[in-house]
């Protein structure tokens, strides 16, 4: 599945500002869902490193009107990306379904508890610290198996909460308090990662080591190798990627998907 990211925020790292404005947030996000977008992931709070935090109040002023507005124009799912579960009930109330946590249940203590009573998904996703200070030298003994036990206990602290297992998701926050080495580590050891055959979710879409990877600063230089992580991730087991072209990345996983099934 691709889930297509609609920041309506000004300072996200790649696309801040640019839908801002509610029309173009809503337009955009149908574009997405029109050209293959299975889920369309809504964040109100850019999670760039360095960025502050936003207040509850802000983010679902940012967010809502774009969620009711899509939850009636397509049929994708909707995902709230937030941290707060004021904002994660108010984005489920009003159309959303899912919610993705980059704080993976550990940045609101009412978190597990909103998921809960809404009978929303969750993905519990992996972040070294805040968005604020992820990137300032993050060190790690052994990072799969770090990301591995975090995901251990916060799905055992799920289904204490009284989650359905079948309704979550793990992701391994490929960029949020990781090196390039992090990185490559945790992609490609992406079946030690699988918590009780529970889905993987990626997002490695224009992110910074790619660039690093081609030896390029410049975004646009970021989107081919975007597109072949793409491709890769699904042949290793990803079963969602995050991304911010849409069709390019569809018709990626489907020749990934063509030749996984003609090889069986």
């Amino acid at each position: 599945m691709i889930m297509g990211v609609l920041n309506v925020t000004p300072d996200s790292f790649s696309d801040g500002g640019e839908f801002l404005d509610c029309d173009a947030a809503i337009k955009h996000g149908v574009r997405m869902a029109r050209e293959g977008a299975a889920i369309i992931d809504i964040g109100g709070e850019s999670t760039r490193p360095g960025a502050e935090p936003v207040p509850a109040a802000e983010e679902i002023a940012r967010v809502i009107p774009v969620i009711r507005a899509l939850s009636a124009a397509c049929s994708a799912l909707l995902s709230i990306d937030t941290t707060k579960g004021s904002v994660a009930r108010a984005a489920i109330e009003n159309g959303a379904s899912i919610i993705n946590d980059v704080s993976g249940g550990t940045g609101d203590p009412e978190m597990f508890s909103v998921t809960r009573e809404t009978g929303a998904a969750l993905v519990i996703m992996h972040m070294k610290g805040t968005p604020r200070t992820m990137q300032a030298a993050p060190q790690y003994h052994d990072v799969v198996a770090e990301v591995a036990d975090f995901f251990r206990q916060q799905y055992a602290c799920a289904l204490r909460c009284g989650i359905d297992s079948m309704s979550i998701a793990f992701d391994p926050g490929i960029g949020f308090g990781k090196t390039l080495e992090h990185n490559l580590r945790l992609l490609q050891n992406l079946p030690r990662l699988r918590i009780d055959d529970r889905p993987l979710v990626l997002g490695v879409s224009r992110k910074s080591f790619l660039g690093k990877l081609i030896g390029s600063s410049e975004m646009a230089d970021r989107r081919a190798p975007t597109i072949a992580m793409t491709a890769a991730l699904r042949a290793r087991g990803a079963h969602v990627l995050r991304v911010h072209e849409v069709p390019e990345n569809v018709a990626a996983i489907r020749v990934a998907e063509f030749l996984q099934e003609s090889g069986r």
